[in-house]
């Protein structure tokens, strides 16, 4: 319905009634809201121009309202008017209704919209000409104080505005393009917060990322009211904002160590499981074997005895060699990081596994255009892209060759690296929470261990990145992996 995609997502959850007209048809559909607001349901009232006129409209406002929406429909005239309509109640409501022009926002419809907001009175809050107070008080708070004029359709900045967002002292804001001042992961935000408190006087008071003239983005808390003139109708927004970058990012590494140090209590915990259960199994299963042994004179018995000694010392061994790889990993997370070129390891993994990949005619397709190298420690690098890779390949679909894609990428500053494969997929439903546990696995293979992913998150996670996964059972799976 609009060329905004902004104020098209705004619409979906806004709050308000509007009617579209079809120039085509000549239709007019009464959207949900327009009912609600009044009371009545579709079975209540007959939602056509006519009805609206003569049952539901006040007497004295029907004839200008006429007027302005014949010269809408015929000729685009844009107008505004307030209106009292009857609602279910038999009490007359008073609202504003606005065409699309004549908004303070910049919408931009390919129909003909006819908004009814309804008058929520403040009469005490009137807007004073002189708003810019307290310079020194601006200056120590890093406080930037602005205004925008529905009628003048204009922005107003004082001096600390214009300093914190880094424009010179005779830079003019522009009100049309008013998104370009918010980070690209705030504008929705922006749009709604401004769309409700111009449209139906909603205040805001939020945190939010904005931008500067030269691309830096920081936070801010941001305050804004709507602004009354003297027929009730919304004439503007005033507000403020504060530069709270500083302590927003450090509330915001202050969580992120709060999950790491939960992500750490969780794998002390798995690891003394492992150590106390584990362990103690085998030990225990070698000490009842060798008691076994000393009362067995049957020399074909005992030869059975200790075989199952030797496969029960071969787990021992390989449960002692992982506990040994994850303590590894986290005394080598302090070595230098050098750039690796995630091409250069991707070459000695695949070369290592060359004849796995021939045999299972498994089709790996990596593109390191737009991130070929980041710094990291080599023998990770490595370690990562061989786990999830022979995963790919011990887990393929029955039904179809494995096709293993990687891509590296930036997006909003951080680094990337994501690996899909058309395997057979992971039930997440039954097992996100168990992904990445230590001897957790998902697929009936005889030879899955489940200790790879628990390996390649430790690593990830070592390095101050996380790693994520998506999956579909029969479809493949996707790990995306920021750095």
């Amino acid at each position: 319905m609009l060329k905004n995609k902004l104020f098209d997502n705004v619409l979906k959850d806004f709050d308000t009634g509007y009617w579209e007209l079809d120039p085509a048809s000549a239709q007019i559909v009464w959207s949900k809201k327009f009912f609600s607001a009044l009371g009545y349901s579709k079975k209540d009232v007959t939602p056509s121009y006519a009805y609206f006129i003569e049952q539901l409209l006040h007497k004295e406002d029907a004839s200008l309202f006429a007027k302005n929406f014949e010269a809408y429909r015929s000729h685009n005239q844009n107008f505004k008017q307030h209106i009292r309509i009857l609602n279910k109640e038999g009490a007359y409501q008073l609202f504003r209704c606005a065409t699309n022009d004549e908004l303070p926002v910049n919408i931009q419809s390919l129909v003909q919209l006819i908004f009814f907001f309804e008058v929520k009175l403040e009469p005490e809050k009137t807007f004073k000409k002189d708003i810019f107070y307290y310079r020194e008080t601006a200056e120590m708070t890093s406080t930037g104080s602005w205004y925008v004029d529905f009628n003048k359709k204009q922005s107003y900045w004082d001096f600390e505005t214009r300093r914190i967002l880094e424009y010179p002292e005779n830079y003019i804001p522009s009100l049309k393009n008013s998104a370009k001042y918010y980070a690209d992961d705030s504008k929705q935000q922006a749009a709604d917060l401004f769309f409700k408190c111009a449209m139906s006087g909603t205040a805001f008071n939020t945190e939010i990322k904005m931008l500067t003239s030269n691309g830096r983005e920081f936070w801010v808390k941001a305050i804004g009211k709507p602004v009354y003139g003297k027929d009730k109708e919304i004439i503007g927004i005033r507000g403020v904002f504060q530069d709270i970058d500083e302590a927003k990012r450090k509330e915001l590494r202050l969580q992120k160590s709060m999950d790491i140090i939960a992500s750490q209590n969780s794998k002390l915990f798995n690891f003394a499981h492992i150590v106390s259960h584990n362990l103690r199994s085998h030990t225990s299963n070698l000490s009842l074997l060798v008691q076994l042994i000393d009362d067995l004179e049957n020399p074909k018995e005992r030869e059975e005895v200790i075989n199952e000694v030797r496969h029960i010392s071969y787990n021992l061994n390989t449960t002692i060699d992982h506990l040994n790889e994850i303590v590894t990993i986290h005394t080598n997370n302090q070595q230098e990081r050098v750039p690796v070129r995630f091409s250069k390891a991707l070459e000695l993994v695949t070369n290592g596994i060359g004849h796995i990949i021939n045999s299972t005619k498994t089709e790996i397709i990596a593109d390191f255009t737009l991130l070929p190298e980041i710094p990291f420690i080599p023998a990770y690098m490595e370690s990562i892209f061989l786990n999830l890779i022979t995963n790919a390949i011990k887990y393929k679909h029955p039904d179809r060759k494995p096709v293993v894609r990687i891509k590296s990428y930036t997006e909003e500053g951080a680094n990337y690296l994501k690996i899909s494969d058309n395997g057979s997929g992971i039930d997440m439903k039954a097992n996100k929470s168990k992904i990445f546990g230590m001897y957790k696995t998902f697929h009936a293979n005889e030879d899955a261990v489940g200790i790879g992913l628990f390996i390649t998150r430790n690593q990830i996670e070592s390095m101050g990145g996380t790693i994520k996964v998506e999956s579909e059972v029969g479809v493949g799976t996707t790990f995306t992996i920021q750095f």
